[in-house]
């Protein structure tokens, strides 16, 4: 099948606008992240599955960003960035539409998580082609003008999945439909709107020449080798992948238990949300107060440079986790309290995680600056996934107050290794014109 997607698409495509596509490609590379990451966890509260296991098995979910470096170069010798894109984004409607058919099942949790680890995979490989075709299908100018539109439409799909999906399931339910069938309704929503957006990708994106499968032989093999011993070779890669691990580390477990925590009745300790209320408090306004903290986080960076900034962007990351442990304590009924309290954490998160990306950037520096990137993200996602893995079992045993507590005192690792890493000077700062 994969092999007809290329031949049979319509021709001449190299013409086609940037417009016609790269909105659509990275709304696309954003669905398959939030409905892993987060809608499971969403789902799976709604259908009584235990905090324990929901953040231990969400958090194998990770798994596939994790190594996803070490078979990224398989999507450089097999077939073309191109055909991957669709194929993948055919089999992501598919594994959607799995999900739906699982949930009425005796076995749904199993069945759904072998599809979603499944999905996991094929989302993490699509990015790996996404941002390869990006790179060959656009000169540099355009890859420059157009990587806001990267973010913002990758944003919307998560805002859209954390917002408006879990809005929808919350209507259904109180419109009389069962949790179960609810959710089914949402996957089978996205799985019919993914397949669609598979289709026009296979329709309008189009076939640049450098787009080209490459010959595989020993000495690629073994570059790839030189890549990763040179990635260990840098100086002080043992502190700054002590970093990468760290920095979230309190991150890694609050995540887990948000939306839990946002959903669970009052006498579980949680605020008894709705799922409506969560998608508009959570899923909206949180996220945007996010993509507003970013914008803010570059600004100040490209303004003072990283090294200046690291401290302030670090405590505004951590200390707005108060807010969790504040509303654990008094469970506010207003939603607008709520709202403004996560809009709070999610802006702070916004600014510090920009810290952390350029520190990324840092790390990467040099000739295999791409490949480099690609194996921080994976030591990133090993970040998220191993203290998101016991954080259920935590919060069962010492509470929401107590684990909120435990979250702002695990931040010290986190501080610890901002203190150890050495930042050039003016690196990130914006250089003045002459």
């Amino acid at each position: 099948m994969s092999a007809s997607l290329d031949r049979s698409s319509p021709a001449p495509r190299a013409a086609r606008s940037p417009w016609a596509w790269v909105p659509s490609l990275y709304f696309a590379q954003g669905i398959p992240y939030v409905v892993v990451m987060t809608l499971s966890v969403i789902m799976y509260k709604n259908l009584e599955i235990s905090n324990t296991d929901i953040a231990l098995y969400t958090s194998w979910l990770y798994l596939p960003w994790v190594i996803k470096p070490l078979w990224s170069p398989l999507v450089e010798l097999m077939g073309t960035k191109r055909l991957w894109v669709v194929a993948l984004q055919f089999a992501i409607g598919a594994a959607l539409a799995m999900v739906a058919l699982t949930l009425p099942m005796s076995r749904f949790f199993q069945l759904s998580l072998a599809v979603f680890w499944l999905m996991a995979f094929a989302s993490a490989s699509h990015d790996i082609a996404a941002d390869g075709f990006y790179l060959l299908a656009l000169e540099k100018h355009d890859q420059a003008a157009l990587v806001g539109v990267r973010s913002t439409f990758y944003r919307l799909a998560n805002i859209g999945g954390q917002g408006g999906l879990v809005w929808l399931a919350g209507e259904l339910y109180e419109r009389g439909d069962s949790w179960v069938m609810a959710w089914q309704v949402v996957m089978a929503v996205l799985a019919a709107a993914f397949l669609a957006l598979a289709t026009w990708h296979w329709l309008r994106l189009p076939t640049p020449a450098a787009d080209a499968r490459a010959t595989g032989d020993g000495r690629q093999v073994r570059a790839f080798f030189e890549i990763f011993i040179d990635f260990f070779r840098k100086p002080g890669i043992v502190v700054f992948i002590g970093f990468l691990l760290l920095y979230r580390f309190p991150e890694a477990q609050l995540l887990k238990l948000a939306t839990p925590f946002l959903l669970d009745k009052l006498d579980a300790g949680g605020l008894a949300l709705t799922n409506k209320e969560v998608g508009l408090a959570y899923g909206t306004v949180g996220l945007t107060a996010l993509t507003l903290g970013g914008l803010m986080g570059g600004w100040v960076i490209s303004r003072f440079g990283l090294k200046r900034s690291l401290w302030p962007l670090v405590l505004a990351m951590h200390l707005p986790n108060v807010v969790f442990l504040a509303m654990a304590w008094v469970h506010p009924g207003s939603l607008w309290i709520v709202s403004g309290a996560l809009a709070v954490e999610q802006f702070g998160y916004g600014l510090g995680f920009t810290a952390y990306l350029m520190v990324m950037i840092l790390i990467a520096e040099g000739p295999h600056k791409t490949a480099h990137y690609a194996i921080c993200t994976g030591f990133m996602a090993l970040g998220m996934m191993i203290p998101g893995m016991w954080s259920g079992w935590l919060q069962a045993h010492l509470g929401y107050f107590h684990f909120f507590g435990w979250v702002l005192a695990a931040a010290v690792p986190s501080l610890v290794m901002t203190a150890l890493i050495q930042i050039p000077d003016g690196f990130g700062r914006k250089e003045r014109d002459a």
